[in-house]
């Protein structure tokens, strides 16, 4: 994703008003990324529930219910007195046989009302997330390839189609193992959104712009966040849901057709010519019509020299530990992206344990990205890299640690510091990108975020699954995503620190400037 920026946009006119408008485009799609990201939340959320009455019975008998996934076998109508006395735990009791009566007051319609998965089938809530999770790192390795043999433009705008058919037939599934499947799909569609989305983006500003531009951008998800909980509380039905969400997908695939082809990408595929021309249209575009001249084929392959040289070179992640120096960054970043992710899922999908209405509170871990992201910028400026990227993860490790001892009751501070957790590790996730981007030297920074990328989605798909803990130990989950977040704080002290410093451009430049140096 942080492959080398296209060193021709200097020559026709920098960060200018085809820049915008190209970076908006790919941008505004971001608003239906969170809602993909989340959809789970409220799609499958839990209502109040408890096993229905038999048929003969009155809907008011009260005698015969005891709680969520347990009924008395006949009716104890001594219960009904103020006074009663019975013993209850020697009363014979059964599952629902009959189903469960839900409460319709939060969610009108979700997949747990609709299939029943509650008591012994609740781990398939879960399941939905991760199963999506996996389709997301699937995508990845799919449209990743594919990206690169047919153009970062070709494969966004049928992803954008796929993810647009696909997520509105999810809507129509008629069981859990279709929606299932449905969800998957999708999970892929989006991986292939968000990967071109960023290799566009990145290959069309000059670097210098790269920081601040993708930070701003990353607000887009921010809002989304923000858009979910308010679509989610006006319509509360979870396939009408899943279509809100997923038709904009077909706007985007309508205007994704005027995005125009990486530059770079069409030089290194050896369509010199085409890139020549896009660059010609885009001087334009930014008013820089003098530039047409100027830009010929000689000076686009004088200022692609070094990404062309380096495209005959072949490296794979085999070299990300082939050598001692390259091989500690890597370890080190995998187990901090795994890390910041695991933490960011485990909290982001588990908004119904604080007790709050949980349309506030994803309105609320949506904003809380506003100063986390403000945060991330300043501490990176002022106190580097490495300790931004360990306190961080500290930070969040204490705070998951602290909910813990709060008491159940007193969810007003459970629910602010769940809200400084999510923040320090959204904060975790915009200093992990930028670090990353800096750590890999240029020959293979692509291939490097790519893999410790992959292992963020591991720990996605992971976080669900764990979720599950709970009905073992109320506190196990907290333990575990907050003792993950402590061992990654501890393998990001070893990273080296690239506040101020150039940017490696091989593998040697990375053992000479970070190894030999900590050596010595």
């Amino acid at each position: 994703m942080f492959a080398l920026c296209l060193r021709c946009p200097g020559q026709v006119g920098g960060f200018g008003r085809y820049q915008w408008l190209h970076v908006t485009l790919i941008s505004f799609p971001g608003l239906m990324m969170a809602s993909q990201n989340l959809l789970n939340n409220f799609i499958s959320g839990m209502p109040a529930h408890h096993c229905s009455l038999p048929t003969n019975h009155s809907l008011h008998n009260l005698s015969l219910r005891l709680d969520r996934c347990r009924r008395y076998v006949e009716p104890q109508w001594q219960l009904l007195a103020a006074n009663s006395s019975a013993n209850l735990s020697q009363l014979p009791t059964e599952g629902c046989l009959d189903g469960w009566t839900f409460d319709r007051s939060e969610f009108l319609s979700t997949t747990i009302s609709e299939w029943g998965l509650v008591c012994s089938l609740r781990p398939l809530k879960q399941m939905i997330q991760t199963i999506y999770m996996g389709g997301v790192l699937t995508g990845a390795i799919v449209f990743g390839g594919l990206s690169d043999r047919f153009g970062r433009r070709s494969v966004l705008i049928w992803s954008y189609l796929l993810l647009a058919v696909l997520g509105c037939s999810s809507a129509l599934s008629p069981s859990y193992s279709a929606y299932c499947i449905f969800r998957f799909l999708s999970g892929m569609a989006v991986s292939g959104i968000i990967l071109n989305g960023v290799s566009l983006k990145v290959e069309w500003i000059p670097t210098k712009s790269r920081t601040i531009v993708g930070t701003l951008t990353s607000f887009f998800f921010t809002f989304g966040q923000m858009i979910l909980a308010g679509l989610a509380y006006w319509l509360r039905d979870w396939r009408k849901l899943q279509v809100v969400v997923c038709a904009p997908q077909f706007l985007f695939f309508t205007y994704s057709w005027s995005v125009i082809e990486s530059a770079r990408w069409l030089v290194l595929n050896r369509r010199s010519e085409e890139a020549l021309k896009t660059l010609h249209r885009v001087a334009r575009i930014n008013g820089k019509p003098e530039m047409v001249n100027k830009l010929t084929m000689e000076v686009l392959h004088s200022h692609m020299s070094k990404e062309i040289e380096s495209s005959h070179s072949s490296f794979t992640a085999f070299d990300l530990l082939k050598t001692r120096g390259m091989r500690r960054i890597s370890i080190c970043l995998i187990a901090v992206w795994f890390s910041t992710s695991f933490a960011y899922y485990g909290l982001a999908m588990d908004l119904q344990k604080f007790g709050v209405s949980i349309y506030l509170m994803q309105i609320i871990f949506g904003a809380v990205d506003f100063p986390a992201k403000l945060f991330a910028l300043a501490t990176l400026s002022f106190l580097g890299r490495r300790v931004s990227q360990a306190g961080c993860l500290f930070l969040s490790a204490a705070i998951i640690f602290a909910n813990i001892f709060v008491p159940s009751d007193m969810q007003t501070v459970r629910t602010v510091l769940a809200c400084l957790g999510k923040a320090f590790t959204s904060a975790s996730f915009t200093t992990v990108y930028l670090y990353t981007g800096e750590l890999y030297p240029t020959i293979i920074r692509q291939t490097g975020m790519g893999f410790v990328s992959t292992f963020s989605r591991v720990g996605s798909m992971a976080a669900p699954a764990v979720l599950i803990l709970d009905e073992v130990l109320p506190a196990l989950p907290s333990l575990v995503y907050g003792g993950a977040a402590v061992l990654a704080g501890c393998f990001a002290c070893f990273l080296p620190e690239t506040l101020n410093m150039p940017l490696p451009d091989t593998i040697e430049d990375v053992e000479e400037k970070w190894y030999a140096r900590s050596k010595r």
